[in-house]
C-alpha cells in the first residue's frame, strides 16, 4: 500500500469516527489531507521523467523442414516446437524530446536484411520517428530457431538458401511488437539494478582467456562476466509493466541434435518471469485464473481455476473421463487456435501486459554447460588446449546442469537467470534520470584504419581485413563440435583443406598477411558469387537512458573483449570536465545487435586461434577498431555533435536464392481425417504428476500455417462436467509438439504431443487437442482440429 493510501485511510478513519473534533482541528486535518494529496501527486510527477511502452509478439518460424540457425549442422532440421519464440520491445521517450527502441528477439542473432525491412516499415508508419539511429534489434542467440533469415551466403548455406517464411514472421513480429510499445507509451519511471549470477556460465575457451596478460586477468575475479544488469519499468498508473536484463551466456543448453524450436535458456527465462509477475497480480483477486509454483522445478505455471474439486470422488472423475472418447478430426477456423491459446486467454484487458526480456551480452566464450566438457567415449575431461578426445573434436561435449537431459539443462539455466532477475527486480531502487540520446554509424570493417599507441611513444596505423574464417572455425566448440579432422587452436591449417579452399577461393597474399596468425579456411570477405558471402559494412550504436548506456554490437564479444570495450567507453564518458556522467554510469553490451558478423576476441586470444579467434572475421585488430569507433560515438554523445552516417549496407533481398522445396500436398489414408487420433491414451487412464502423456494425431505440415499467436498443441481441462478449458499450450515448457513423416517424400505426417505433467497441475479430467492446417494439390489451405480421449490426473 502506498504512503498516500495509508494516510488517506487514517484520515478517513479519524474524520468518520465518533470523536468530536473542533472546527480548527477539522480544518487542520483537511489541510493535511490536501498536503498528502499534492505531495503524492508531485512525487508521481517527478517520477514520470520518461514515457515508457512495451510490446511482445510471436515470431515462431516454420516448425518443419527448415534447418536451425546456430550450429550450422545439416542434420539439425526443425520438426516441432518446444516453446514459442517472441520479439519483446521497449520504447523510452522524453516527453518532448528524443526516444529510442530496443527489441529483444528469441532468435539466434539480428539480421541486416531484417533490420533494413523493419526500418522501412517503421518509416512508412511513423515517418522519421524511428530510424537506424534510435532502433536496436538484438538476438538472444538461441541455436534452436529456424534459419534462413540472414542475407549473406555463409549464414544460409545449411538452410538451403533464404527462407522467406522465417524472414517474414520475424519482420512481422518485430514490427507488431514495436507498434504495441508505441501505442502503449505512458508516463513512467525506469529503475536499474545489478547483481552477480554465479552458476549460469563458464568459459569454454579458458586456454585463450589465459593468453591475456596476468595483470589484466588479475583485475577480475572470474574468467567470465557474472553481472546481470536489469531495468524495471514502472507505469505511473499501473505500476510495474516490464523488465529487460542483460547477462552473458550462450543459448546452447539445447544441443545440435535437438529439432524442436526453442528459445533455449533465455527464451525460457522470459515466460518464467512473465508468469511470476502475473501470479503476483492474479493471486490478489482474479475470478478466472491463478498461478501455482511447481514444487519440483520452481517454475511459475498458469493453471485454470475453473476445475473440478481436487477432493472429488475419483470414481466419478474416471466415469467422466470415460465418457469422452477421441473426437474425429474436423474442419476448424484459424481463429480457433488463437482463441485456445492459454497465454492469450490470460491477457487482461484492463491493464498492460507484463513483458520480460532476457537479453544477450558479451557471450562469445561463455557456455551454459557449466559442468564442463567431457569425452563421450571415456567420460574424462577433454584436452585443455584443443578440446579434443584422442585428437578428435567430435567426441568433446559440454555438459549442462541437467546432464544428460538437455531440456532439463535449459530449464535450470533459464530458472537461474529468472530467479536472479526477480531478486534484482524486487530490490531495484536506483532510478534512471537524465537524457535519452543515441549515436549510430555504419563502418566498412574490411579496411578500417585503426590508430594504436606504439611501444615507446607515438602512434601506428593498422587496418582491419576483409572477412575470413580460420581452420578452427570448422572445429566448432564444446557446445557443438564440428566435423572431420579440424581442431581448435590450429594456427597452421593443413594441405588437404587448403586445396579444397583454393577450389572455392584462393585468398590473396595481402589477405593472408593481414589475417595472420589465422590460417584462412574460407575467404568470405572476398567471395562475391552469387552475392556477398559475409558483411563488410557493420553498424555501431550507442544508446543512452539517463545513467544507463547500451553498446549495440553486431557480434559475439568474448568476456575480455567486452570488458575492454566497456572500460574504454566508460573512460570517455566519465572523463573530467564533461559533466555528463559520473562514475555510477551503467554500461551494458547488447550482443548480436542490428546485424551479425560472428566473433570479436582480444588480440591475445586471436593468437591462440580457438574457435572464437578463428571466427573473428576482420583480423587481429577487430577489437581495436570497435574500441576506437565506440570512443568516437561516446565523445559525440557527450558533446552533442552528430557523427558521419557512413556507407549504407547492401539490401540483398532481391538477390536471395532459396532451394527449400515447398509443401506440395498433405494427405491421409483413405477413411482418415486430418486431426484423427492415430495413437490414443489407453482407456480409463489415470496419470500422476511427473508422468508423461503422449498422443499422436494424423497431421499436416506445420509450414502451411505457423499458427502465429496461436498453438499447435493444447492440454484442456474439464470444467462443470461438460466444458473444456485451455490449461497448457505449445508455449508452455511442459508441453512438446513433435512432427514427423513416415518417409521423407511422403505426403502423410503425424503430430505427437507430449505432456510431462507438472507438479503444479490441478487434479481433474484432461484431454489433449491438436490444431493444424493441410494443403491440397491445388494449393488451398484448410484448418483442422482433433482431440484425444479424456484421462484423469491424480
Amino acid at each position: 500500500m502506498t504512503v498516500k493510501k495509508r494516510a488517506m485511510g487514517m484520515l478517513a478513519f479519524l474524520l468518520n469516527g465518533h470523536i468530536q473534533w473542533s472546527s480548527a482541528t477539522i480544518w487542520f486535518l483537511g489541510f493535511l489531507l490536501f498536503l498528502v494529496h499534492n505531495i503524492s501527486n508531485s512525487g508521481a510527477s517527478s517520477a514520470s521523467n520518461y514515457l515508457i511502452g512495451l510490446g511482445s509478439y510471436d515470431i515462431t518460424g516454420p516448425a518443419a523442414d527448415v534447418n536451425m540457425m546456430g550450429y550450422a549442422s545439416l542434420e539439425q532440421i526443425a520438426s516441432g516446437v518446444h516453446f514459442r519464440l517472441r520479439a519483446r520491445t521497449f520504447i523510452v521517450a522524453e516527453p518532448q524530446g528524443n526516444r529510442l527502441v530496443f527489441v529483444n528477439l528469441d532468435a539466434c542473432m539480428a539480421s541486416q536484411i531484417v533490420t533494413i525491412k523493419v526500418l522501412e516499415r517503421l518509416k512508412a508508419r511513423y515517418g522519421d520517428l524511428y530510424t537506424e539511429q534510435n532502433v536496436a534489434i538484438s538476438g538472444i542467440h538461441t541455436h534452436a530457431g529456424p534459419g534462413g533469415y540472414l542475407q549473406y551466403v555463409v549464414y544460409i548455406i545449411t538452410s538451403l538458401g533464404f527462407v522467406h517464411q522465417s524472414f517474414d514472421v520475424i519482420v512481422d513480429g518485430i514490427e507488431k511488437s514495436i507498434v504495441q510499445a508505441h501505442e502503449s507509451l505512458r508516463p513512467g519511471s525506469i529503475f536499474v539494478n545489478k547483481g552477480e549470477l554465479l552458476d549460469a556460465g563458464v568459459n569454454r575457451s579458458p586456454s585463450a582467456y589465459l593468453n591475456n596478460s596476468a595483470a589484466e586477468r588479475a583485475k577480475y575475479k572470474y574468467d567470465v562476466d557474472k553481472d546481470m544488469t536489469l531495468l524495471k519499468f514502472v507505469d505511473d498508473k499501473w505500476g510495474p509493466v516490464g523488465s529487460f536484463n542483460w547477462f552473458a551466456t550462450h543459448g546452447t543448453s539445447m544441443s545440435n541434435t535437438n529439432s524442436l524450436i526453442s528459445g533455449d535458456n533465455k527464451g525460457a527465462a522470459a515466460p518464467f518471469m512473465e508468469d511470476w509477475f502475473e501470479q503476483k497480480g492474479l493471486r490478489e483477486g482474479s475470478d478466472t485464473l491463478y498461478f501455482n509454483k511447481s514444487e519440483d522445478d520452481g517454475v511459475p505455471r498458469r493453471v485454470s481455476t475453473i476445475v473440478p474439486n481436487p477432493n472429488e470422488n475419483w470414481n466419478e472423475l474416471l466415469r467422466l473421463a470415460s465418457s469422452f472418447q477421441p473426437s474425429k478430426g474436423k474442419p476448424a477456423i484459424k481463429i480457433l487456435s488463437l482463441a485456445s491459446r492459454v497465454r492469450n486467454a490470460l491477457k487482461q484487458a484492463d491493464r498492460p501486459q507484463f513483458v520480460s526480456a532476457f537479453c544477450q551480452s558479451n557471450c562469445g566464450d561463455v557456455s551454459p554447460n557449466v559442468l564442463g566438457a567431457y569425452c563421450t567415449d571415456t567420460g574424462l575431461p577433454c584436452d585443455f588446449d584443443h578440446s579434443t578426445c584422442s585428437g578428435k573434436n567430435e567426441l568433446c561435449f559440454g555438459r549442462g546442469p541437467g546432464y544428460p537431459d538437455e531440456f532439463e539443462s535449459t530449464r535450470i539455466i533459464g530458472e537461474r537467470q529468472f530467479k536472479k532477475a526477480v531478486e534484482l527486480f524486487d530490490k531495484a531502487s536506483e532510478q534512471l534520470k537524465g537524457r535519452v540520446d543515441y549515436r549510430h554509424a555504419y563502418l566498412n570493417f574490411s579496411s578500417l584504419e585503426v590508430s594504436l599507441p606504439k611501444v615507446g611513444g607515438g602512434q601506428e596505423v593498422v587496418k582491419t581485413c576483409p572477412a575470413a574464417m580460420g581452420f578452427s572455425f570448422a572445429a566448432g566448440t564444446t557446445d557443438g563440435p564440428g566435423a572431420f579432422d579440424f581442431n581448435q587452436g590450429d594456427d597452421k591449417g593443413n594441405v588437404f583443406w587448403r586445396v579444397v579452399r583454393n577450389l572455392i577461393k584462393t585468398p590473396s597474399q595481402e589477405q593472408v598477411k593481414c589475417q595472420l596468425p589465422k590460417p584462412i579456411l574460407l575467404d568470405t570477405g572476398e567471395m562475391k558469387k552469387p552475392y556477398d558471402w559475409a558483411p563488410s559494412i557493420l553498424p555501431v550504436q550507442i544508446l543512452r537512458i539517463g545513467q544507463l548506456v547500451i553498446l549495440s554490437v553486431p557480434g559475439e564479444f568474448t568476456t575480455m573483449a567486452g570488458r575492454r570495450l566497456r572500460d574504454a567507453v566508460k573512460t570517455v564518458l566519465t572523463s573530467k570536465g564533461n559533466g555528463k556522467f559520473d562514475s555510477n554510469v551503467h554500461i551494458v553490451i547488447a550482443g548480436l545487435t542490428n546485424t551479425y558478423s560472428q566473433y570479436v576476441t582480444t588480440i591475445e586470444e586471436y593468437k591462440v586461434q580457438r574457435y572464437e579467434g578463428a571466427s573473428t572475421l576482420y583480423g587481429p585488430h577487430t577489437l581495436d577498431a570497435y574500441i576506437q569507433e565506440f570512443k568516437k560515438l561516446a565523445a559525440a554523445l557527450i558533446s552533442g555533435q552528430a557523427v558521419e552516417p557512413g556507407p549504407q549496407p547492401p539490401d540483398l533481398l532481391d538477390n536471395q536464392i532459396s532451394l527449400l522445396p515447398p509443401v506440395v500436398l498433405d494427405a491421409t489414408p483413405s477413411g482418415v481425417n486430418f486431426g484423427d487420433v492415430k495413437t490414443d491414451i489407453p482407456s480409463n487412464s489415470t496419470f500422476k504428476k511427473g508422468q508423461l502423456v503422449a498422443v499422436t494425431f494424423w497431421s499436416a505440415c506445420p509450414r502451411n500455417d505457423l499458427m502465429t499467436e496461436g498453438t499447435f498443441a493444447l492440454v484442456e481441462i474439464l470444467k462443470n462436467q461438460n466444458k473444456w478449458a485451455p490449461a497448457y499450450d505449445d508455449d508452455d515448457f511442459s508441453l512438446r509438439f513433435k512432427w514427423s513423416r513416415p518417409s521423407k517424400l511422403s505426403p502423410e505426417s503425424f503430430a505427437t504431443i507430449e505432456w510431462r505433467i507438472p507438479e503444479s497441475a490441478v487434479s481433474g479430467v484432461y484431454r489433449i487437442s491438436h490444431f493444424g492446417a493441410s494443403k491440397s494439390l491445388l494449393g488451398s489451405i484448410s484448418h483442422f482440429t482433433g482431440s484425444s480421449s479424456a484421462f484423469v490426473v491424480a
